[in-house]
């Protein structure tokens, strides 16, 4: 699949004019309405000359290199200056920018540039992809003004239904892929008869073009699109063996133009382009194709020729890849200077040159407009879940940046899954079956996410630096191999490992303890292959020493926490009769034995004067109750 640059607009043909475009879905930022304008490679936001907020593309990139084109001043924009690169070697062969995007669909516009940023005067071959699906293939040598003054390529797309979007890169051989800015913008759900295509169906921009007038379009021109669309002049794409004569309104009014759920811009319908000479010419485009795609076409009319001023007087048949598919009387379906749209899909196509042609057949053709868009089913993708659970194993593992681990694990198809992963399409989508990550030099951990590999039927993690404990989640029903031998793994081993299906566990030469779960020793004793040698401290099966008396499974065992249940009973009936005996039963009168004032604390002397103190009440009472001669007395009378 071949997508550069006859669909594309070359930088070097737009001219800049400051704008006021009030209808630039991009102008509200990031994250209003999940817009953004990605300047990669700019170390610093800024906003243009055309009022829009440009982001650095530090928190969206996972990496690369920043670099900048060799001849800035012949780049009028600051993003098209810029650019990022991402070489194999340290980056992997995929490389991607994460975009926060809620499900939806989303316009997307890429900017790619060469300009010998890397003095290898050798343009790059690499592939693009959104959404898990290759869209765009970039192949050297790039002709001529691509490479010296970029191109911009454009199309419409579903974002996925996780909490981010990919916009994933792939080296070809040794070639950094790179792109210089990155536009993204929500659409209307129903816009490109997004009812029947938007969940299904990517739609990658083969050439849109304005009739009988210069390019124009947001960020570009003073003009506004409400979807940021870029239209270019039809020049390029015309049979020059053909007569052409251009038209315009003349100021008139249109009618019927920027509506939803399409927005088309009321400029698209202001000129036109009719034969020119003898009246029976006629009106031809050539558009690049890729045979093995179907194509949504589009066709933009409006009568503008005051001269036209009844049904009939104007009627044209149209012809697409040699078919006639439609007969075309503009004022008998919507009158005058009114916007009238028409679509169709081409498909079985047989040559790399699609002819788009109006034929008159009463008066002469006339053409505001065309759009030609590839439609580029949605690859399966991998269930989110694991996509979830493999993320999360690539920070916990530390997989380095030269293996590659961005987007999809196992999409688009055309390439190959992440390095060390094998994939497998099943009816719920693309599911992870193999992990062989032996001799990669990780020094994280295990994640229990693991567990959501349900698929998964080998491991491999051997002759690493791995540490940590073993999680439960590596006990899958699925899984057939495990091989974590030659790490540093501690603790002990789960009781989830040892499914019915798992015919090899070697976890010899790490550091793992405690008593040996019986259905995994199982494996060995029905045929399988188990190694556990090299961990001093695991216990409890044949070949291994015998288990403490209380200790299993790196822990107290059944017997052990009974009799620490007991003991701990014990001690608390013990303490409970001695606070019984010295709190409860001591009487007003009983002797208190104390320690030495210097050895007690002053809250606990203060306790003992108390109590000392009330002693003493008692005894003076009885005494004042007899006289000096020891018999009692009555009152104060002596």
């Amino acid at each position: 699949m071949q997508l550069l640059l006859l669909p594309l607009l070359v930088a070097a043909a737009v001219g800049l004019a400051r704008a006021a475009a009030t209808d630039d879905p991009f102008l509200s930022g990031a994250p209003g309405n999940h817009s953004y304008n990605i300047d990669c490679g700019g170390a610093a936001d800024f906003v243009s000359v055309f009022g829009r907020r440009w982001l650095a593309d530090q928190f969206f990139s996972a990496g690369g290199q920043a670099g900048m084109v060799a001849e800035p001043h012949r780049f009028p924009q600051p993003q098209e200056r810029t650019l990022r690169f991402f070489p194999p070697s340290s980056a992997g062969k995929s490389s991607c920018y994460s975009l926060p995007l809620p499900p939806g669909r989303y316009y997307l516009r890429l900017f790619s540039v060469y300009d010998n940023y890397d003095s290898k005067l050798r343009t790059p071959s690499f592939d693009v992809s959104a959404a898990a699906t290759l869209v765009l293939s970039f192949r050297s040598p790039w002709p001529e003004p691509a490479s010296r003054y970029g191109a911009y390529s454009d199309l419409i797309f579903p974002s996925a239904t996780s909490p981010t979007s990919d916009i994933c890169f792939y080296s070809l051989s040794t070639d950094a892929p790179v792109v210089a800015s990155i536009e993204v913008a929500p659409v209307h759900p129903l816009a490109y008869d997004g009812a029947t295509t938007g969940a299904d169906l990517i739609l990658v921009n083969y050439g849109r073009l304005t009739c009988g007038n210069n390019l124009f379009g947001p960020g570009f021109t003073n003009d506004s699109d409400a979807f940021s669309r870029v239209w270019q002049s039809d020049i390029d794409f015309r049979n020059n063996d053909l007569n052409y004569d251009a038209i315009t309104a003349g100021g008139r009014k249109i009618f019927g133009s920027n509506q939803p759920p399409n927005y088309f811009p009321t400029k698209l319908y202001t000129s036109a382009i009719t034969t020119g000479g003898d009246a029976s010419n006629e009106i031809e485009y050539l558009m690049p194709v890729d045979t093995r795609m179907s194509y949504m076409v589009w066709l933009h009319f409006a009568e503008i020729d005051a001269g036209i001023g009844s049904a009939g007087q104007r009627v044209f048949d149209v012809m697409l890849a040699g078919k006639n598919v439609t007969r075309i009387d503009i004022f008998k379906q919507v009158g005058g200077f009114t916007a009238f749209k028409w679509t169709y899909i081409v498909e079985n196509l047989t040559s790399s040159t699609m002819s788009v042609k109006l034929v008159p057949v009463v008066g002469r053709p006339i053409l505001c407009g065309l759009e030609n868009y590839a439609m580029v089913p949605l690859e399966t993708r991998t269930v989110p879940n694991q996509v979830a659970a493999m993320k999360a194993l690539k920070d916990s593992l530390k997989i380095p940046a030269r293996m590659g681990w961005n987007g999809d694990p196992c999409a688009p198809r055309t390439w190959d899954a992440w390095e060390g992963v094998t994939c497998l399409r099943k009816d719920k989508g693309l599911v992870i079956t193999q992990l062989d990550l032996a001799s990669q030099g990780l020094k994280g951990y295990i994640t229990d996410e693991i567990s959501h590999l349900t698929d998964l039927v080998s491991l491999n993690l051997s002759y690493n630096s791995l540490t940590g404990s073993l999680p439960p989640g590596l006990g899958q029903p699925s899984l057939a191999t495990l091989d974590l031998s030659s790490n540093q793994f501690t603790g002990g081993i789960p009781g989830t490992i040892g499914s019915s299906k798992l015919q090899t566990a070697l976890l010899n030469n790490n550091q793992l303890d405690g008593q040996v779960p019986e259905r995994l020793y199982s494996i060995g004793v029905h045929g399988g292959v188990i190694d556990l040698s090299g961990n001093k401290g695991l216990c409890g099966v044949p070949t291994l020493p015998a288990c403490a008396l209380f200790w299993e499974k790196g822990g107290l065992n059944r017997t052990g926490k009974i009799a620490l249940g007991a003991s701990l009973g014990f001690v608390l009936l013990v303490t409970l009769i001695v606070v019984y005996i010295l709190c409860i039963r001591r009487g007003p009168y009983d002797y208190d034995f104390e320690f030495p004032q210097d050895l007690t604390s002053i809250s606990a002397i203060s306790a003992k004067r108390n109590r000392y103190q009330r002693a003493k009440s008692v005894m003076l009472a009885e005494m004042e109750a007899h006289g000096p001669d020891g018999y009692y007395t009555n009152g104060g009378a002596h």
